[in-house]
């Protein structure tokens, strides 16, 4: 038998497999110092850098829309004059008045919300009794939008603040604890199964199955219940708000200011894309182990 003259690992190997008789080839990338297999480096552009392009290309693109609308005879405000417009508004300090009233109105009632949700949604999915008891509630609050009830808490807490923060709470509440529950009874049954033959009691399983399986079903629920926060946020403020995005908005449409609307449109689109983000960021740290695309 004629022996094969061995060559030192370095860099890539070309490795003989014979298969059903046939001599094929195969590269294996290996490292150079201690002959472990090397996945192989794309040379393209990474995913996130990729998308990072796409997104600045469509926000200009968009942007160039805008602008070529408002110069091609429609009632809409160049992006420079709500530039403008904006400025103005930072100077006299009504911008900063405005966004501190609204943010704070949106992260409490939107926190509050899913610090009630979630529990409730892990109530729901791992006990029987408390599905019975709260699903029919929640099911039949939901299909009444949280602004319908504005009137009632209007007439029962006054037009203070607790009002506004109470139908945001309650949009918030809704999304996400109806994304919770759905999380924690999407759960494998074989890995709870699992746990229990291996001797890991209610606590433990719940602890550490059922809450990571659930946790991405839950950060889309508050990523939906935001988004349900802020547009309840637009119109409880139209309604007895002294400061606040939705409030100028209001005021600018009767003497037909489009452009401070549009600060206002621009800003609320800003402040939910930034915070969503974070709960982005918070989702791809907290589920790592997620595969994604």
């Amino acid at each position: 038998m004629e022996q094969q003259s061995q060559q030192p690992v370095t860099g890539t190997e070309d490795t003989a497999v014979v298969v059903d008789g046939m001599r094929t080839s195969a590269i294996t990338a290996v490292d150079d110092d201690g002959g472990r297999p090397r996945r192989r480096r794309s040379g393209g552009m990474g995913t996130r850098t990729k998308l990072l392009i796409l997104n600045a290309v469509s926000i200009i693109g968009g942007i160039a829309i805008w602008w070529l609308l408002a110069l091609n005879g429609f009632q809409l405000p160049t992006p420079p004059e709500v530039v403008e417009k904006a400025v103005q508004l930072w100077n006299a300090g009504i911008l900063q008045e405005d966004i501190l009233a609204s943010l704070g109105r949106v992260l409490a009632g939107f926190l509050l919300g899913s610090a009630a949700a979630i529990p409730v949604g892990f109530l729901m999915g791992w006990y029987t009794v408390a599905r019975g008891l709260f699903e029919p509630w929640i099911q039949f609050f939901r299909t009444i939008p949280p602004l319908a009830l504005l009137p009632l808490v209007l007439v029962l807490l006054g037009i203070g603040e607790i009002p506004k923060i109470v139908v945001i709470f309650l949009a918030a509440f809704l999304a996400c604890v109806i994304s919770t529950y759905q999380g924690v009874v999407s759960v494998d049954r074989t890995l709870i199964n699992a746990a229990r033959v291996l001797g890991a009691k209610d606590g433990t399983i719940f602890a550490r199955v059922v809450v990571p399986a659930s946790t991405p079903f839950i950060l889309v629920g508050m990523r939906v219940g935001l988004g349900s926060a802020w547009a309840t946020l637009v119109a409880a403020e139209l309604l007895a708000a002294q400061a606040g995005l939705g409030r100028r908005m209001q005021e600018a449409q009767i003497y037909y200011d489009l452009a401070t609307i549009f600060v206002g449109i621009v800003l609320i689109g800003i402040l939910g894309l930034v915070m969503d983000r974070l709960l982005l960021f918070a989702e791809t740290k907290l589920t790592g182990w997620q595969e994604r695309r």
